[in-house]
């Protein structure tokens, strides 16, 4: 298995997805985030990425704009999203999985933890595709919200869901200042 690997800020991808050529149109508070721009390239170029947990689809939309087919879903309507995203309006929560069988090329997921929802999102990489998972983990409580320990990762738990279904490109958790102080577990896996 791979070993943890306790993070600082990676200014580089930070001054990388800010910079206008990365980021068309993006608002300061709406920055991508340095484990996705760090990671996509890794997609093959044009392929379908399905963003769950979508929000107001900051990541379906830069991924769009370098020319990734993106599927999005959220229970929300994001404000806007541009042209190209195929976005799903559904409650993944406590519905169906609205995309049944299909795979994609890339299934993201940031700032979003629904336990139940770790076989499907497994189920959706297709063989050789990639799953780029984001999220808070145990010890954020100390820098606010989430806090409650069921939207919170355990030590190790992303290594635990793709371990022997995936292979871990990789993996971190740590402390990480930006976009704001928080604990987060992230995990790049190929299947």
């Amino acid at each position: 298995g791979a070993a943890a690997r306790i993070i600082a800020d990676q200014p580089r991808y930070h001054a990388r997805m800010n910079s206008s050529s990365d980021t068309p149109g993006f608002a300061a508070g709406s920055l991508v985030s340095p484990w996705v721009a760090r990671w996509a390239p890794e997609l093959a170029q044009a392929c379908r990425v399905l963003d769950v947990a979508c929000g107001q689809g900051r990541h379906a939309r830069w991924l769009a704009g370098h020319g990734f087919e993106v599927w999005a879903v959220d229970r929300d309507v994001p404000a806007e999203l541009s042209g190209g995203i195929v976005f799903t309006q559904a409650d993944i929560e406590s519905g169906p999985w609205p995309y049944g069988e299909q795979q994609f090329d890339g299934v993201l997921v940031t700032n979003y933890l629904h336990r139940p929802l770790f076989p499907a999102l497994l189920a959706a990489v297709r063989p050789g595709g990639l799953l780029i998972y984001e999220t808070f983990a145990l010890g954020n409580e100390r820098y606010g919200r989430p806090s409650r320990p069921e939207f919170l990762l355990q030590p190790g738990e992303l290594l635990e869901v793709v371990r022997g279904s995936m292979t871990v490109l990789g993996y971190e958790h740590g402390v990480v200042s930006l976009p704001k102080p928080a604990v987060v577990q992230r995990i790049a896996a190929r299947r």
